[in-house]
């Protein structure tokens, strides 16, 4: 039986307009590097001497303004930054490309995205410049097969932010970091003075009134704080509770069973179970993350998130399975769906009189087993692995659709 698969892409597939809007923010990002410097290698190269820290005052300024506006933002609900790419962390591959790049800025006075500003205007420096680099690009992809398990292994950390690494609250970090920032743009510019003999008298005295005005947003993001996962649920809890109550994300077991065996759906099935339920019974290629660790993989689930992917929880019955749903889709987690009545109806279904488990004469209360188990067998009794061709004309209606809500990005100089 065939999967209705309901793709949600990307905005710009069902409105050609944000073309428009994302050519015009490419001209804008273009025109603004250009009218910096940032297509003239001299005025690039001149950072590393410590005469001209305009890229350093740029990017920072950048950097600052984008962090205090998302966090805010995301504070007071406008914006879900669940739904924000952040790219996953790869220390020991990010730092030496970092050294790579770096280097490469030196010697060529570009980064790759300043070249393509300086050869869209005609410096032939660029246009150089941009040829090595599809040159660079070229040579990687014909390598990178030596060499992928490193890159693709050393140092991974996942979805990583620095409220995770210095267990501090979000707006503390965003403070620290223009404090850093506003820091940095002092020490800038006395280097200029100093070492490239600037005369700052001249400088615009606007910026000290941008540097109030960013500081000031800063510390109000302390006390704006961002949102708990109770909060963010009770935003779309009008139509999540709706879902639940007329049984749009319940699916049978039969529906699982047949997703399990379709190759264009890649099914993560999460049993929210503790450990001692989980081992004496589990539905094979499930993973047990008990519920009061469900948040501790939400960074890897957001780092891995794919078109194709469906979520389905599980627990005895549909209790503690339902609590794992809210906090998944919550933050932002897509095609999520729990098992209806949990393994204790998944059981019913498959179990064909496996004498190894035995109905429990009182049903329990309570998210808990239904059955008896004698042994700990995990994933070995055979109704944890229903043979495929035994239940192969399953009748169920089908209710899984694909939903994809954010998309990979990138950004900065890459």
């Amino acid at each position: 039986m065939n999967f209705p698969l309901q793709s949600f892409t990307a905005t710009s597939a069902s409105n050609p307009w944000t073309y428009v809007v994302f050519g015009l923010i490419g001209f804008a990002f273009g025109f603004t590097l250009e009218m910096s410097g940032f297509g003239n290698s001299q005025k690039l190269a001149a950072q590393f001497y410590f005469k001209e820290m305009t890229v350093l005052k740029v990017m920072f300024t950048a950097i600052a303004v984008a962090m205090v506006l998302l966090f805010a933002t995301a504070g007071l609900g406008i914006l879900d930054f669940s739904q924000v790419w952040v790219n996953p962390t790869y220390l020991a591959s990010g730092i030496l490309g970092g050294l790579i790049m770096g280097v490469g800025f030196i010697i060529g006075g570009f980064c790759p995205t300043t070249s393509i500003a300086s050869a869209s205007t005609g410096k032939i420096d660029g246009m150089f410049f941009l040829g090595g680099g599809f040159v660079g690009a070229w040579l990687f992809s014909e390598t990178e097969k030596y060499f992928d398990g490193w890159y693709n292994n050393a140092g991974y950390y996942g979805r990583v932010l620095l409220p995770d690494v210095l267990h501090l609250p979000t707006g503390v970090v965003v403070l620290l970091v223009v404090l850093m920032a506003l820091f940095m743009f002092w020490g800038a510019e006395q280097l200029e003075r100093i070492v490239g003999k600037r005369d700052l008298s001249k400088e615009p005295k606007l910026r000290i009134a941008g540097a109030a005005v960013l500081l000031a947003l800063a510390v109000a993001t302390v006390f704006i704080g961002q949102p708990t996962t109770e909060q963010k649920y009770a935003r779309i809890a009008a139509d999540k509770e709706a879902a639940l109550a007329n049984r749009e994300v319940q699916i049978v077991p039969a529906e699982l069973f047949k997703t399990i065996y379709d190759q264009k759906i890649n099914l993560i099935m999460l049993d929210v179970r503790s450990e001692a339920d989980y081992n004496l019974f589990h539905i094979r290629g499930a993973q047990n993350v008990p519920l009061t660790q469900i948040k501790s993989i939400l960074p890897d689930l957001l780092a891995k998130a794919a078109t194709n992917t469906v979520y389905v929880v599980m627990s005895n019955n549909e209790d503690d399975a339902t609590s794992a749903w809210k906090i998944l889709v919550a933050e932002g987690i897509p095609n999520v769906y729990i098992l209806e009545g949990g393994v204790n109806n998944w059981i019913k279904f498959f179990n064909a009189d496996d004498p190894n488990i035995q109905t429990l004469k009182v049903y329990p209360t309570g998210d808990r087993p239904a059955y008896y188990f004698p042994s700990a067998l995990g994933d070995r009794y055979l109704c944890s692995d229903p043979n495929p061709i035994e239940f192969e004309n399953l009748q169920y209606t089908p209710k899984i659709k694909l939903q994809l809500k954010r998309d990979k990005s990138g950004g900065g100089c890459g």
